[in-house]
């Protein structure tokens, strides 16, 4: 699976079913291995608001489905 495949799903919640965001960026470690995701949440005024980035590590990724990721955060 390609980062790009990724960036169109929607990450959610396991623990309220709230939908975070997308993945906008990946933190590699030197190694090449992925330290985390970086999910940032769709707004419709994006120029407006502060920008917040959530982290979503690998152990935190319980499932990837055909839409969503679902994420315990």
């Amino acid at each position: 699976m390609r980062v790009s495949d990724l960036q169109m799903k929607d990450v959610i919640s396991l623990f309220d079913g709230r939908r975070l965001g997308r993945i906008t960026d990946i933190e590699l470690e030197p190694e090449g291995v992925i330290k985390y995701f970086v999910v940032e949440p769709k707004r419709f005024f994006r120029f407006f608001s502060a920008k917040e980035e959530l982290s979503v590590s690998m152990k935190q990724i319980k499932k990837i489905g055909e839409d969503v990721i679902l994420v315990e955060i």
